[in-house]
């Protein structure tokens, strides 16, 4: 079993970010840093994502902002708003108006996170320092449109038919995420049985299952708005750091995927990771974003 030494690094906030739609995000902070750092965790986890890297990024000097975005975790689970560009506002608006942050920060997406950071830095251009992402094909680029197509992406149509998938995975929500840290892996036991306990008891609270499915039913809006983004804004010039699990093949895409999007791209991969790179090697993902965020602090 896996100890988390950071647990008691962390301090546990809700903040209403939103009084129309009243949503209310739950997230986390750790560290006492003046380096803002805001890590966006994807499907199907929460912020617990980020545990194993807490200690260390907080060694370097950062202040880290854990939100679990809009539909996941503690957070409000609404009806609509699972495009990115929303689910961006939600964390923009965290930051600068309930956080008070007002210089540029870092901001860091894995899986469905990437896209929602992405966003941010697409959206918010003026206020991110570095952006790194990591494990997910981009809505808008030409890597999406040939990946949404492949087989081994067969979950991307079947979540976005909400109901259909709300219904089939009722009462199986334990074993069907699990599928997916199960397949994903390189390291088997990254992914503990606490940690399952964790996120089965996360995704099986009431709407959690069909706020995920809706992140996913929205993918063609979110090409749509980053296409428009594109063409009137052009490339954003955010250093960017693309990155991955070395040891599956999908990574290797992401840096020229990103190079779509941004001017000044890196890409490294973290070996000895699958998928599911914060939880299986994140010693070295910590390393490589805090040397790639270093120059420009």
């Amino acid at each position: 079993m896996h100890r988390n030494p950071a647990a008691n690094l962390v301090e546990h906030h809700k903040a209403w970010i939103s009084q129309d739609d009243n949503v209310r995000i739950h997230f986390t902070t750790a560290g006492a840093g003046d380096k803002n750092l805001l890590l966006i965790h994807g499907a199907p986890q929460t912020g617990y994502a980020w545990r194993r890297m807490i200690e260390p990024l907080v060694a370097a000097g950062y202040r880290l902002i854990i939100p679990d975005y809009r539909g996941a975790g503690g957070s409000s689970k609404p009806a609509s708003g699972y495009d990115k560009w929303t689910m961006a506002e939600d964390l923009h608006s965290l930051v600068r108006d309930h956080l008070k942050i007002t210089e540029p920060i870092a901001v860091a997406g894995h899986d469905l996170g990437s896209m929602v950071a992405s966003a941010y830095a697409l959206r918010f251009r003026a206020d991110v320092r570095t952006l790194t992402t990591m494990e997910a094909p981009l809505p808008g680029t030409t890597y999406f449109d040939e990946r949404k197509n492949a087989k081994s992406a067969w979950h991307f149509d079947f979540h976005a038919a909400t109901d259909i998938a709300v219904h089939l995975t009722n009462g199986r929500e334990r074993w069907y995420i699990n599928r997916f840290f199960e397949d994903l892996s390189y390291n088997p036991e990254a992914i503990t049985g606490t940690d399952l306990d964790y996120y089965a008891r996360a995704f099986e609270a009431p709407g959690a299952m069909r706020a995920m499915f809706e992140v996913y039913a929205a993918f063609e809006h979110d090409a749509a708005l980053i296409r428009e983004n594109l063409a009137k804004n052009g490339r954003i010039d955010v250093p960017v750091l693309a990155t991955g699990g070395g040891e599956q093949t999908l990574a290797r895409n992401y840096a020229p995927m990103m190079e779509e999007v941004a001017s000044n791209v890196v890409g490294h991969l973290v070996p000895q990771s699958g998928h599911w790179v914060p939880e299986e090697n994140p010693e070295y993902l910590a390393q490589l974003m805090t040397d790639f965020d270093a120059p420009y602090c």
